[in-house]
C-alpha cells in the first residue's frame, strides 16, 4: 500500500470513542496519559521513561487505527499532527515523513522525546552539542536506522539529532514529548556546516485531533 497524501489523510471525530469501540491505538494514547498523570509540579525529572517506552513498544502498528491523524504533505519534509495533549504534561504527535526528506538538526527544549516507528524506516543522526565556535561543522556521534515497530529515545543530554526518511515511500512515526516545552517555547536548530544556532519560537502543527489546520 502506498502511503500517499490522499491515502493517509482522513478527517474523523476529534473525541475518543467509548470503551466498547476503542481500538489499540486509542488505548495506547490513554495509557500514556495515565502514566504521566495530572499536570502538577511538572519537571523533566519526574518522568518514568522506561514505563512510557514499554507502553509504546507493546503497541503493534495498525494503519486503520491511526490514519486519521497521518496527514501528509509532499511539499514539506514532514508534518506534525497533534493527537493528544496529555493532561498538559505532554504532546503526542503523529509525524508523516516525505520520501528523501527530513528534519533539521534540532534540540528538544530540555524534554524527553520517545519515537515509535509506525510505518517504514527512519534514519536518526545524532550530533554533539556545538560549542560557542560557529565556524566548525557539526560533529556526528552516531547514526541508526529505526525500523517499523521500534522505539527510540532522545533527550538533550544525549546531544541533538536529525531524523530523515531515506526510503521511497512516506514513513510515519508516533512522538511523545514530555514536558511539552517545545510546543510552548520552541526549539533550536543547527547548521550542519557551521554549527550556527537559530531559535525557532514556534513549532506548530499541520493538523490537530484529526483535522487539518488553516495556516
Amino acid at each position: 500500500m502506498t502511503c500517499s497524501v490522499s491515502s493517509v489523510r482522513s478527517e474523523h471525530q476529534t473525541k475518543f470513542p467509548s470503551k466498547s469501540t476503542m481500538n489499540r491505538f486509542d488505548e495506547l494514547v490513554i495509557s500514556l496519559k495515565d502514566a504521566l498523570g495530572e499536570s502538577s509540579g511538572l519537571t523533566s525529572d519526574d518522568v518514568d521513561v522506561d514505563l512510557l517506552t514499554e507502553a509504546m513498544a507493546r503497541y503493534k502498528s495498525n494503519i486503520a487505527e491511526w490514519q486519521q491523524y497521518a496527514m501528509a504533505d509532499a511539499s514539506r519534509g514532514y508534518t506534525r499532527n497533534l493527537v493528544d495533549e496529555g493532561n498538559g504534561k505532554s504532546n503526542l504527535l503523529v509525524l508523516v515523513w516525505t520520501p528523501g526528506k527530513g528534519s533539521p538538526i534540532h534540540d528538544h527544549g530540555n524534554a524527553h522525546c520517545l519515537m515509535k516507528i509506525l510505518r517504514g524506516n527512519l534514519t536518526e543522526t545524532r550530533y554533539d552539542f556545538p560549542d560557542n565556535d560557529e565556524t566548525k561543522p557539526m560533529k556526528v556521534k552516531s547514526q541508526a536506522v529505526h525500523e517499523e515497530g521500534s522505539v527510540a529515545y532522545m533527550a538533550d543530554e544525549l546531544g541533538v539529532h536529525r531524523v530523515s526518511n531515506e526510503g521511497s515511500d512516506f514513513a510515519v512515526s508516533l512522538h511523545l514529548y514530555t514536558p511539552p516545552n517545545v510546543a510552548k517555547g520552541g526549539c533550536h536548530i543547527f547548521d550542519p556546516k557551521t554549527s550556527k544556532t537559530s531559535h525557532v519560537p514556534k513549532c506548530g502543527y499541520y493538523s490537530a485531533f484529526g483535522r487539518l489546520l488553516k495556516e
